[in-house]
């Protein structure tokens, strides 16, 4: 049963009619939800217009986009996630549109003087009332500190974090329901990654945590001159909103500007690719939304960098096992990626091996012989989409957002540079990465640690051996061992063969009692018997009606 909040209930009954009108009635109907929410049942019978895989997605992207902010980034997450939804969907959920109309500026004022604590012409020699960006969540304005630097202040929407919280609650309570009632949806855990999506969605929302990155890469770039990492003015930021120097420079995207005014599209290309293997492969911490629209190239081909609200980790394991699998792939080594895949708990135990390496090996015969520049990441991961969603294998969301990085970084390569080779600038990385493996500095701590566990272990077995052996001596030595599904099954059967036990009492108790009613002398005032009697048949009575609740209630769990 689904107990809603009277805060939410509005907000259901919207969320339930704009998926009823796009076709998604059924789901509706699936999770339970029909009653609850008083819901007419011609809506959720009304059927599509068309029933094609691509309409579906198609009718999907347009209700998440008219649900609002929270629905528009749960989609867009889900974009990244080819083990959950087949191809249509990725594709067509990638098409989300993030850009609103910007809010009200007597609404937004407020806000911002508010995270400021004074007024705005107390801090800013001046300030642009029309934002240059408005998205769903923020919306940035540009404004010029007292010392003439110009800066970009990025706020939250009024009211939008209230809005999130109410729908982030309702999609983990229907990722509850899902996981109750359908069990299909359990393999994918919907109560799990309805907390990944809430965790994701909150992290865009903290303006400091989005500070702190950009500081980050700025530290693991002070020695790189190809990029520029903007200054943030702390005594300005909240985690509501984030004053941040503003980059001026041409978009990476704009080819035609780009040479006008005579840059070096392929130095751009090196410095894109070195930006980005260094992050992965040297840093462990990487920008991840580098679409164009963050990347601006400065005088000199440097490449400054903006919005550092989405960010991935790898530690030292995660890149290792990245680059086994890199080299196992690109060696063609089908056993070695499947072995690797299970390795890396992307693949499940009970995956099956055989169909796993036919698919991949069906998949890459087709490049096999070809030049790695000729190798298109992008073509090579939309193909790879649907033997991802065929055998459930589960990506972690760091190596997600490595991929989804890979491929935009991709686009923006071969715009700049179409014959450029990302694999030959790669290289001399994966070939460090690979020597400082066997690098004592790099193992030797590991193996010290792991050493020394191994030595309290040895000197300590004699004194643990010895207490071992006298509780067994003595008869205390106990083994528990604790498995919940037979626990479940053990209560439930113990609760059976009493429920039956009580039935047969009960039964046994009335033939007795009909028994002994022909004489019954019920002349007032009754006798001890007619009272033991009379208290005996209530009790059976009662016992008899708790019987049949109990039963009612079980069948209805």
């Amino acid at each position: 049963m689904l107990f809603l909040r009277p805060r939410q209930l509005n907000r259901y009954r919207q969320i339930a009619e704009v998926m009823a009108r796009h076709g998604f009635g059924a789901i509706i109907s699936e999770l339970g939800l029909e009653n609850t929410l008083s819901f007419p049942l011609r809506l959720l019978r009304r059927e599509p217009q068309t029933v094609t895989r691509r309409s579906a997605a198609i009718h999907l992207r347009l209700a998440l986009e008219e649900l609002g902010p929270t629905f528009i980034k749960i989609g867009q997450i889900a974009s990244t996630r080819p083990e959950l939804l087949p191809r249509a969907y990725i594709e067509e959920l990638s098409k989300l549109q993030d850009d609103v109309p910007p809010s009200p500026w007597e609404e937004v004022r407020p806000l911002i003087e508010r995270e400021l604590g004074a007024p705005i012409e107390d801090v800013f020699l001046a300030f642009d009332p029309t934002p240059i960006a408005s998205a769903s969540l923020a919306m940035v304005y540009a404004a010029l500190l007292p010392d003439r630097t110009n800066v970009i202040v990025k706020v939250q929407r009024p009211n939008i974090e209230k809005v999130i919280e109410i729908d982030l609650a309702i999609v983990r309570d229907v990722a509850r329901q899902a996981a109750e009632r359908i069990t299909s949806t359990r393999v994918y855990d919907p109560v799990g990654l309805a907390d990944e999506f809430a965790v994701a969605l909150r992290a865009e929302l903290d303006f400091e945590r989005e500070g702190r990155n950009a500081d980050r890469l700025r530290v693991n770039f002070e020695t790189e001159e190809y990029l520029y990492i903007p200054s943030v003015y702390w005594e300005h930021t909240t985690r509501c909103l984030i004053v941040q120097e503003r980059i001026e420079g041409i978009k990476v995207d704009n080819i035609e500007r780009l040479d006008q005014e005579g840059y070096d599209r392929d130095r751009i290309a090196m410095h894109a690719a070195h930006f980005m293997i260094k992050e992965v492969l040297e840093d462990g911490f990487f920008h991840a939304d580098p679409h164009p629209g963050n990347m601006f190239i400065l005088p000199g081909d440097v490449i400054g960098l903006m919005d550092f609200g989405t960010v991935g980790y790898l530690d030292d394991s995660d890149r290792t096992k990245l680059i086994r699998l890199y080299t196992a792939v690109i060696r063609f080594d089908v056993e070695a990626i499947v072995e690797q895949l299970i390795q890396m708990r992307i693949a499940g135990p009970s995956v099956d091996e055989v169909g796993l390496q036919r698919s991949l090996r069906r998949l890459l015969r087709k490049y096999y012989g070809l030049p790695l520049k000729q190798i298109a990441v992008d073509q090579m991961l939309r193909e790879i989409q649907p033997i991802i969603y065929e055998f459930h294998l589960q990506i972690p969301s760091d190596y997600l957002l490595l991929l989804k990085t890979l491929v935009v970084m991709e686009g923006v390569g071969k715009r700049l540079a179409p014959d450029f080779d990302v694999f030959a600038v790669s290289r001399p990385y994966v070939s460090r990465f690979l020597i400082s493996l066997i690098n004592p500095t790099s193992w030797g701590p590991g193996l010290l640690r792991d050493a020394s566990g191994w030595f309290d272990l040895v000197t300590g077995f004699p004194r643990q051996s010895r207490r071992i052996l006298g509780q067994l001596e003595r008869g205390d030595l106990e083994v528990r061992v604790d498995v919940p599904a037979i626990n479940d099954s053990t209560r439930q059967m113990n609760r059976m063969a009493n429920r039956i036990i009580l039935a047969i009492l009960v039964g046994a108790l009335t033939i007795g009692l009909s028994l002994l009613i022909p004489s019954l002398d019920l002349t007032w005032p009754w006798g001890l018997a007619t009272w033991l009697l009379v208290i005996g048949f209530l009790l059976i009575v009662t016992l008899a009606f708790w019987l049949i609740w109990s039963i009612l209630r079980s069948n209805r769990r």
